[in-house]
This record gives structure tokens, sequence and C-alpha cells, in this order.
């Protein structure tokens, strides 16, 4: 007896019953500015997102200003778009190559655009000083992994934030020197906002183990 082919309706149906791969998921790794966010992404081996890429530019009419003038309030989360941002890392969790910005923090300018793919990781962290505020829509989309918030001592970030400021040429020094005292005094603040968005305040090592712990989960963290 001679096999029959199957018919391109069989073969259809055979390929619409097969599950969508799942999206690839992020860590949304978080914290106040000079906590160590960028090294310890980078210890993790995974590929990173780097979120403050996302700033808005400087001559955007939407940027906030300090309180009693004195300039922009690039420390508030409506200087950043958070929806330029979660369109990056959907895109990148589902397959595709997100174009992203390069940002200048010293000229508060876009310098140019970059592709960020993740080469078949199952696991990306995206970091920076807003990722909290972004925690839930991850969630809804179904990609997120984990959101964590490194937490230290403010003195201690205060030094470590001046010198890489200083280092990179960032802003002029009394003005890294009027943010710093500023934010150092407002740390606990910080802290607290992005827990109660739901990233887990931690030290390093407990950090970076829950980003291990994430890189080695199958599924997405739900409502």
């Amino acid at each position: 007896m001679t096999a029959s082919n199957p018919s391109p309706a069989s073969a259809l149906d055979r390929g619409a019953s097969r599950p969508a791969p799942s999206p690839s998921r992020v860590v949304l790794l978080t914290g106040p500015s000079g906590s160590g966010k960028s090294s310890l992404a980078a210890r993790t081996g995974l590929p990173v997102l780097n979120l403050d890429d996302f700033y808005k530019e400087g001559d955007d009419p939407t940027l906030p200003a300090l309180p009693g003038g004195g300039g922009t309030d690039w420390d508030s989360p409506l200087s950043w778009d958070a929806d330029a941002a979660v369109a990056a890392i959907e895109t990148a969790a589902r397959g595709g190559t997100a174009v992203v910005p390069v940002y200048s923090i010293a000229t508060s300018s876009i310098v140019g655009m970059t592709e960020f793919e993740l080469g078949g990781a199952p696991v990306f962290v995206a970091e920076g000083i807003f990722a909290a505020e972004i925690v839930e829509r991850c969630r809804a989309a179904g990609v997120l992994g984990d959101a964590v918030c490194l937490s230290g001592r403010p003195l201690v970030t205060a030094w470590r934030r001046f010198r890489r400021d200083l280092r990179e040429g960032r802003k002029s020094v009394p003005y890294l020197l009027r943010r710093g005292w500023r934010l150092m005094r407002a740390e606990h603040e910080v802290v607290a906002r992005q827990t109660a968005l739901k990233a887990v305040p931690c030290g390093q090592g407990e950090a970076l183990g829950r980003i291990l712990a994430a890189a080695a989960a199958r599924e997405p963290v739900r409502a």
C-alpha cells in the first residue's frame, strides 16, 4: 500500500498547534546612582541593556525641573523615556534585534544608535536607576525574570558615584557636588520607592545570586 502524503491543510494544522517559543526573560537591576549596578551586571556574564541610554535629550520640553529652579531634575523618572525602554526590552525578549540609543550624559543628548540582541540567551539584564518604574509593565508582558534593587551605605554610594562621574566627565564638579549631596540625603527614600515598585532590596552578593537564579529558571515571573 502506498502511503498518502499529508495534505497542505493538515501540515498547517500541525504547525499551528505548536506552542510559540517562550520569550527570554529580563532581570531589572536598579538602585541609587553609584550603587554599583553596571559593575554587577557585567559580573553576571549575561547580555546587558543600559537603561540610562533612554534618558530624554536636554531640549525635550517634557523634562522636569528641580524644585525651586536650578535646571533639569535628571533624577526624576520623568526625565526618562519609559515607553522606549519597555519597547526595546520586549523586542529583544521576543527574539528580535532592538535598535537602542547611545546617550551622552555629558551633553544630555543621543549621540548614535546601536543594535541590542541576545544571541540566543534566555535571560538578560536591564540596568538603570529607573528600572523599577517598569517592573509591572514587564511582568504584564510576561518577560520579567526578577527585579532587584542594590541597597548599601549612602556615604559609600556617594563616594563611588562622585569618582565615576568625575572620571567620565559627566558634569561640572560644582554640579556633581551639589547633586551628590542631594542624592546622599535622599538615598533611603530612593530605595524605599524602588522597593515599593516591587524591586527586591539586596546587597551585591545577594543580588548576584538572585540574577543567576533567574538565569537558571524556566518561567517568567507572573502576577
